[in-house]
């Protein structure tokens, strides 16, 4: 299974809290860190990648911290995850360093590439707003044919365990379709 580290969970529960506390202004990496039990040094140098990254801005003085750079609709899960973490996916037999001596003979690795074309899709249109927002469907249960997928999974979109998207992967004559469930 194919999962995220700490850093991308803790990055986006980070955007998360600054979206949904917009109001109250700039909120610094130590009170972030104490609401949720993070490590105060790693969450900081989170922080900074998402600085750098240009998707929070940092605020110096009596009252800084971060805020968002821009409005939440428009920053996106992977986008988060991708300033954390760098490319979502690398496969081994993508890599230009080493070939894979299965190159000819593999019957897997396009489905493969096609699953992670489609997480990658779906995360890009998962914005930090519906983050803020969670899942209605969360209580009512999964729909048929769709896969609960929690904040420590590759697929993640939600931030705070017990939040959950839905991923839906058909499989049909070879062709993969994500879907994304919630608001």
């Amino acid at each position: 299974m194919l999962k995220l580290t700490k850093k991308a969970d803790y990055g986006l529960i980070a955007v998360r809290h600054l979206a949904e506390h917009a109001d109250l202004g700039a909120c610094s990496a130590k009170d972030l860190a104490e609401m949720y039990g993070i490590p105060q040094e790693a969450l900081a140098k989170i922080l900074q990648r998402l600085v750098r990254s240009k998707l929070l801005i940092s605020q110096q003085g009596t009252n800084g911290g971060y805020v968002l750079a821009r409005d939440p609709r428009t920053i996106s899960a992977l986008e988060v995850i991708r300033a954390i973490e760098g490319p979502l996916f690398i496969p081994s037999c993508n890599s230009s360093t080493k070939a894979c001596s299965q190159h000819t003979k593999c019957t897997v690795r396009e489905p493969l590439q096609k699953v992670s074309r489609t997480i990658e899709e779906v995360l890009g249109k998962l914005t930090v707003w519906e983050l803020r927002e969670g899942t209605d469907e969360a209580e009512s249960g999964t729909p048929p044919g769709t896969f609960p997928v929690t904040a420590n999974s590759v697929t993640a979109g939600s931030a705070v365990e017990g939040d959950l998207v839905r991923i839906k992967v058909l499989v049909n004559g070879g062709g993969v379709h994500g879907e994304r469930y919630g608001k």
